[in-house]
């Protein structure tokens, strides 16, 4: 049997420069690093990269700060790129450089007024990076008929077309011959990797002269499944697998020359491996068929057994596991995991090796049975058994509120937490623990009767007296804590800074004067406080929560001057003056004697509330919060004379008139003469 490898099989330039970038991350940096979404379309690749401490973060909420950021070989949107600047300032940009060259170039026809074709899979990552370069204007179209959808009114727009780098030469002319038919004003840049189309020719060349070809790559890898659509067109035996433990049956007295070419996320010690894989079976004797020599190669199962078997398949019901028998094994999904939050699509690969336990090695249609689950609890009862002795600390998943307490899961072993030891405080709903990860420390453990009982509050008070010790060795006066609102009274807030508890009282909260403390903050609030003073001996500490900056008096020597004229509305009226709002927090006061040009008896007699104002300001004293000013050095306001009062209400009653039904206006008359009247007579 002949074997032919192609030439171009596995890593891209782009691709190989990504995962080598990771790579070396992983042995020189310290910093806790996050691939955005895998950085390549491989399992394995991605798997091992997870094993050394690479982080996938699908969401840039995902990030935590400070942390090295790798940018995937598909490239992102800019405002991904920026979101991620905002967490951290490490990025390492591994966009294949063949893809950011498709961002500049859409980026800069998109700015000339150019509509944007991307011809390719809307729902690929590289393809949705290379949309967001256009705000996201693009028409993404994959097939003629997607083209004749497209909105009429943009045939008149001048267009721009690209391609997905790995979309097929044929595909490409195909729909731009299409695209020729509806657009006059019509430019094509052909961006079609070139590593791609090489290997796209090799592929079919081969698949041309053999007698069956493996096209070995990631099931989510689109250049992979474009591979394998060109060699079936070639070679109808054409098969995708991920890893040599998924090569199918080869009758080698019928199969002759076997093709192998990879995707270009494919890593070369997978390739390897089928290779190997391939020259073994042809070293076998011509006259046994593969099946026959795997056959032989078969494990033998018993019930009972702990097995180890890799996935090869699952969907919402089963997980499906080769475990080298002749028969697959079968994981009904409630038997995979005891976490009620499992979710089959986020947690199972295909091709991770799992240990499982032989419940049945026939169920009477020959699948053998397995769980998971239940080699997981007996793992974990022995890792509990052993914390219990050690005193150290489970982590554990409330998943379930019971008479007197909670139920946690660790890893499929049940933990009964009392109520009185489930937190440091009284809680009065435990409901608010369930789905919550726990820290608890094993008070009971009895195996034989399979009941652990554990506390987390013993691990919380040991926390806290820690911590309250760190704090107050190094507290001073002036310095800055963050903490946690714990509780709201009439006088203030009580905030736990680390195992002690402080007091901003509620004179500290705001500049401005406040109702009741929880106007300003609520329970849970994360803060930043500074200590005021403190004292050990009484465990007392008072805590600052207002910042300098925000003090309505922080710089106003340099916003009010002696001399300036400035606009304000009356706040409050006293006998001796009038207290004018410059801005918030800030008041300044008109004497009695700066309102008017002439004596008056009281304010109120020229000014009321809300009224605006102008003065000049004639003294600024900052420390003690006081600006004079005097409305009579710009516009003073006098009293209006008796007559005058009366002739404008005489005018307002006249002008009131003119808006009376005619059968009322004969009285409005008779009042305004009485008006009139009193004018004479005074």
């Amino acid at each position: 049997m002949e074997i032919i490898v192609a030439k171009t099989a596995g890593f891209c330039f782009g691709v190989n420069k990504a995962v080598t970038l990771a790579y070396n991350l992983v042995e020189k940096s310290e910093d806790r690093i996050y691939t955005f979404g895998p950085v390549i379309h491989n399992d394995q690749v991605v798997g091992q990269l997870n094993e050394r401490g690479v982080k996938i973060a699908e969401k840039v909420e995902d990030i935590s700060e400070d942390s090295c950021v790798i940018i995937r070989a598909h490239g992102v949107t800019p405002e991904i790129y920026n979101s991620i600047e905002q967490k951290t300032e490490k990025i390492m940009d591994a966009t294949c450089p063949y893809v950011k060259k498709i961002h500049n170039l859409v980026n800069e026809k998109y700015r000339e007024g150019y509509q944007i074709i991307i011809v390719g899979d809307k729902n690929h990552p590289e393809v949705i990076g290379i949309n967001g370069w256009c705000n996201n204007s693009a028409y993404i179209v994959e097939t003629k008929e997607e083209v004749e959808k497209l909105p009429k009114g943009i045939e008149n727009k001048p267009v721009c077309v690209v391609a997905q780098t790995t979309l097929t030469y044929e595909k490409w002319q195909a729909i731009n011959e299409y695209l020729k038919k509806v657009f006059e004003n019509i430019i094509k840049f052909d961006t079609i990797c070139n590593a791609t189309s090489q290997r796209q020719n090799e592929a079919g060349e081969i698949a041309a002269r053999v007698d069956m070809m493996l096209v070995i790559g990631s099931s989510h890898s689109s250049n992979t499944q474009k591979l394998v659509d060109i060699c079936k067109k070639y070679c109808p035996e054409t098969y995708k697998i991920e890893t040599s433990g998924e090569i199918p049956p080869v009758d080698i007295k019928k199969i002759k020359k076997i093709g192998i070419t990879a995707g270009a996320s494919t890593p070369e010690w997978i390739i390897k491996e089928v290779i190997e894989k391939m020259v073994e079976l042809n070293k076998q004797e011509n006259e046994m068929s593969f099946k026959e020599a795997f056959e032989s190669s078969l494990v033998t199962l018993q019930s009972g057994q702990t097995v180890k078997g890799k996935i090869i398949g699952y969907n919402n019901a089963e997980v499906f596991v080769d475990m080298g028998y002749k028969s697959d094994g079968i994981i009904p999904m409630e038997e995979f995991s005891d976490d009620p939050d499992f979710k089959p699509e986020a947690s199972l690969k295909v091709g991770e090796e799992v240990e499982v336990f032989v419940v049945r090695v026939n169920d009477g249609e020959g699948n053998v049975v397995l769980s998971k689950k239940k080699v997981d609890a007996l793992k974990n009862w022995d890792k509990i058994e052993k914390a219990s002795e050690d005193k150290t600390p489970v982590k554990a998943k409330v998943t379930e509120v019971v008479n007197g307490g909670v139920i946690a899961n660790a890893g499929g072993v049940k933990i009964f937490v009392p109520a009185s030891q489930i937190s440091d405080r009284y809680v009065k709903d435990l409901s608010e623990f369930l789905k919550q990860v726990i820290n608890v420390r094993i008070l009971e453990f009895n195996k034989q009767k399979r009941k652990i009982v554990g506390s987390a509050r013993a691990i919380l008070e040991e926390e806290k007296t820690q911590n309250a010790s760190k704090i107050w060795d190094n507290i001073e006066v002036g310095k800055k804590f963050d903490g946690v609102v714990k509780s709201i009274t009439d006088f203030g807030a009580f905030v736990d800074i680390g195992g002690v508890d402080g007091l901003i009282h509620v004179s500290e909260l705001s500049w401005t004067k406040v109702k009741h403390p929880s106007d300003v903050l609520k329970l849970g609030d994360r803060v930043s406080v500074t200590i005021l003073e403190f004292d050990k001996a009484k465990n007392r500490i008072s805590l600052g929560y207002r910042k300098t900056e925000d003090n309505p008096w922080y710089n106003a020597e340099n916003k009010f001057k002696v001399g300036d004229v400035v606009k304000g509305k009356v706040v409050r009226i006293v006998p001796f003056g009038a207290f004018v709002e410059l801005e918030k927090g800030i008041d300044g006061l008109v004497h009695i004697s700066q309102i008017s040009s002439v004596r008056i008896g009281k304010p109120s007699d020229v000014l009321e509330i809300g009224q605006t104002v102008e003065a000049k300001i004639t003294e600024v004293n900052v420390e003690a919060k006081k600006i004079g000013l005097s409305i009579k050095e710009v516009a003073p306001i006098d009293p209006v004379k008796k007559e005058e009062k009366i002739e404008a209400k005489a005018e307002g009653e006249a002008a009131k008139a003119e808006e009376v039904p005619s059968e009322h206006k004969e009285d409005m008359a008779v009042n305004i003469g009485d008006l009139m009247n009193v004018k004479k007579e005074d």
